[in-house]
């Protein structure tokens, strides 16, 4: 679960990057990157709620 939780940020953080550099500089290829944080954070999210109620039937 630590692992999922690490990965979760590390997306965030690549995602806050990228948006950031596509809004600022308008950088279209950091725009790409940040969709596609986007969707890696979304797979990510969604495999921590599964996670997160299995250990709480437990």
């Amino acid at each position: 679960m630590k692992a999922l939780v690490n990965k979760i940020n590390e997306n965030i953080e690549l995602f806050k990057q990228n948006a950031e550099a596509q809004v600022a500089k308008g950088n279209k290829a950091a725009g790409a990157r940040a969709r596609k944080a986007a969707l890696e954070l979304m797979k990510a999210l969604k495999e921590f709620r599964k996670v997160s109620v299995e250990e709480a039937k437990k």
